[in-house]
C-alpha cells in the first residue's frame, strides 16, 4: 500500500480534469485548455499513485512563471522568491490515508533547493478548518487574506519558510548535484527547446 510520487503523465490528464472537477467547493473546476496549459508549463505537475490507481495530484509554480492566477499574483506583489502550491486534489476515498502528507514532503523537497518560501492558500468559506490544521501542522503561517476576483472566493493566504534554501544556495548555487530526487521537472516533448 505504498504511495508513489511521479511526475503526471500525458495520458493522465483526463483522470487528473476529472479528479479535479469531483473535489467539491475547495477547488476550483478546470477545463481540457486549462490542465493542458498547466502541463505544458507548470514547473511541478505530480500525480500520486497508490495500489497502480491515481490518488491524487499537486500542481505548482515558481514565482518567475508567468502564472496567471490572482492568488499566485497577491503572492508575487508581497515576496520575490517563492515556490506556490497552486492545487491539490486528493480523491475522496483516499483523504486521511498519507497522501496529502506524501506531496508535501515531496513539493517541499523539491523546492526548499530551489525557493527561500513556499506559499498556498485555503478557501475559508467552506469549512476549512481541516485544511488550515493540515497546512499549519506543517508550519505555513497566514500572511494575509485574499478575496478572488474571478470566482469572488476569500482565501486564507499561507507562507512557509524553507530553511534549508540557504545553506543549498550558499554550497551549490544554481548546480544542483544530478540526482533523480534534486532534478526539475522535464518539459512535455512540445515544449522541448529543438535539438534534445
Amino acid at each position: 500500500m505504498s504511495i508513489v510520487i511521479r511526475d503526471v503523465r500525458e495520458h493522465e490528464l483526463d483522470s487528473v480534469l476529472a479528479l479535479n472537477n469531483n473535489a467539491g467547493l475547495a477547488i476550483l473546476p478546470l477545463d481540457t485548455a486549462r490542465v493542458r496549459r498547466f502541463y505544458e508549463t507548470a514547473e511541478y505537475f505530480r500525480v500520486a499513485e497508490r495500489d497502480g490507481n491515481l490518488a491524487g495530484f499537486l500542481l505548482g509554480f515558481g514565482s518567475d512563471s508567468d502564472h496567471d492566477s490572482s492568488n499566485f499574483a497577491w503572492f508575487r506583489e508581497r515576496y520575490p522568491k517563492f515556490f506556490y502550491i497552486d492545487r491539490i486534489v486528493v480523491a475522496s476515498r483516499r483523504r486521511g490515508g498519507g497522501v496529502g502528507r506524501a506531496f508535501y514532503a515531496d513539493v517541499q523537497s523539491y523546492a526548499e533547493l530551489r525557493y527561500p518560501l513556499l506559499a498556498c492558500e485555503v478557501f475559508l468559506d467552506h469549512g476549512a478548518d481541516p485544511a488550515l490544521l493540515f497546512h499549519g501542522s506543517f508550519g505555513f503561517r497566514e500572511v494575509g487574506q485574499h478575496v478572488m476576483p474571478e470566482a469572488g472566493v476569500r482565501a486564507s493566504m499561507l507562507l512557509k519558510e524553507l530553511c534549508s534554501y540557504e545553506w543549498v544556495r550558499e554550497t551549490y548555487g544554481d548546480a544542483l548535484p544530478d540526482q533523480p530526487w534534486a532534478r526539475g521537472r522535464a518539459l512535455p516533448v512540445s515544449e522541448r527547446p529543438t535539438g534534445t
